[in-house]
């Protein structure tokens, strides 16, 4: 059919066109962000590329679900706007024909968000978090290195060491400096070595030294000898436990213990392919606009459309994840609220000229009760 190869031609290079901006546009706020990072030490140079093809894939969904509902909403705005819509309603072809076309645009947007939604992106988040627990962990054994002076992150104890074995284990001529409750520690040692504990913080084990600890401005400084003393030197990485997430667990990990935290994220999941379908539904009745009039209004409600319904999901998830509701209770009445609101639409713009509608109604009331306002 003629109208539907043209539409979905029209829906095709649109769509492109609007990918191609907010691909640019996430890539180049992503990467600036990566740099910055990068730049502050928390990951390393040559992972920008990887961990920027990381995060693109995690906001893939949302922009797949933009493209969608932008591009249905541009052009259906362009068929008003250019009065062709005129010639498709003169030809029998009404708004409700235009549901099979966007269907079958927006399938493939569908599938592709609920892929990347359930298997790509926590897969893209897992490798992200192994990344960044990779150079955390090179960077606790940096934390004591040779002929420097390294400052704790908590900013009370300063590291030195004199020398340094080929395997980063081993540490000679030791010195740390602790301040903590206006008293001060000062421990030499001989020797030492770094080891991990089972619950992944590192330790520095010192051999043969002395300890010394006092106030400033007392004289009772206190001095003992040892043979073994240790010091935290950090503890477990962050990232090794943010890639324990929800977010980062596959989909089968999620279903295999639904706690609530899980099952908060697997709502999130579940949202995003309804959410792109439903959005590009809502774009068919919205899209109308005056011939006379601008397009701008029309985005405008569609992004405030699309933050609301980010928002109310959000708060579902939120929902879940405090045990407010179950997950059986909290996944659908959004998705549910916004296809009536369709439903609504659709019935508005296609029974306008009906008698009961409501903007028939009201200007009957206006002829009857103003008159001389209406003639005006």
């Amino acid at each position: 059919m003629i109208f539907q190869r043209a539409l979905r031609r029209e829906l095709v290079s649109t769509a492109g066109a609007v990918f191609t901006t907010l691909f640019t546009i996430t890539i180049t706020v992503m990467l600036i962000k990566i740099l910055g990072q990068a730049a502050g030490g928390r990951i390393d140079s040559r992972d920008v590329t990887a961990m920027l093809g990381f995060a693109a894939l995690n906001y893939m969904p949302v922009i797949l679900i933009l493209t969608g509902f932008i591009s249905v909403l541009l052009v259906v705005s362009r068929s008003y706007q250019d009065s062709e819509m005129v010639v498709w309603f003169s030809s029998g072809l009404g708004l409700v024909h235009w549901i099979r076309p966007v269907l079958r645009f927006g399938l493939p947007i569908v599938l592709l968000t609920g892929t990347l939604s359930f298997v790509v992106t926590p897969w893209a988040n897992q490798l992200s978090a192994e990344f960044r627990e990779r150079f955390e962990k090179r960077e606790d054994i940096a934390k004591v290195s040779p002929g420097k002076f390294q400052e704790s992150a908590s900013a009370d104890r300063i590291f030195f060491v004199e020398g340094i074995s080929g395997d980063a284990l081993n540490v000679k001529n030791i010195f740390v400096n602790t301040r903590r409750d206006g008293r001060t520690s000062v421990v030499v040692a001989k020797e030492g070595t770094i080891q991990v504990d089972k619950h992944g913080d590192k330790f520095l084990i010192m051999s043969r030294g002395r300890r010394y600890e006092g106030a400033p401005t007392q004289p009772d400084f206190q001095i003992m000898e040892f043979e073994r003393y240790g010091v935290i030197v950090a503890h477990q990485s962050q990232a090794l436990i943010g890639d324990k997430s929800a977010r980062s667990l596959p989909t089968m990990s999620l279903l295999s213990d639904p706690n609530h935290f899980n099952l908060g994220e697997l709502l999130w999941r579940t949202a995003l392919p309804l959410m792109a379908l439903m959005l590009m539904l809502l774009a068919v009745p919205l899209g109308f606009v005056n011939p006379r009039g601008g397009r701008s209004a029309n985005l405008l409600m569609a992004l405030l459309l699309f933050v609301l319904y980010s928002n109310l999901t959000s708060v579902m998830q939120a929902g879940v994840v405090q045990g407010r509701f179950t997950f059986m209770a909290g996944w659908w009445p959004v998705h549910l609220a916004v296809a009536l609101i369709v439903v609504a639409l659709f019935a508005w713009r296609i029974l306008v000229n009906h008698p009961l509608h409501p903007l028939r109604l009201w200007s009957a009331i206006k002829r009857t009760f103003f008159p001389m306002r209406a003639a005006a």
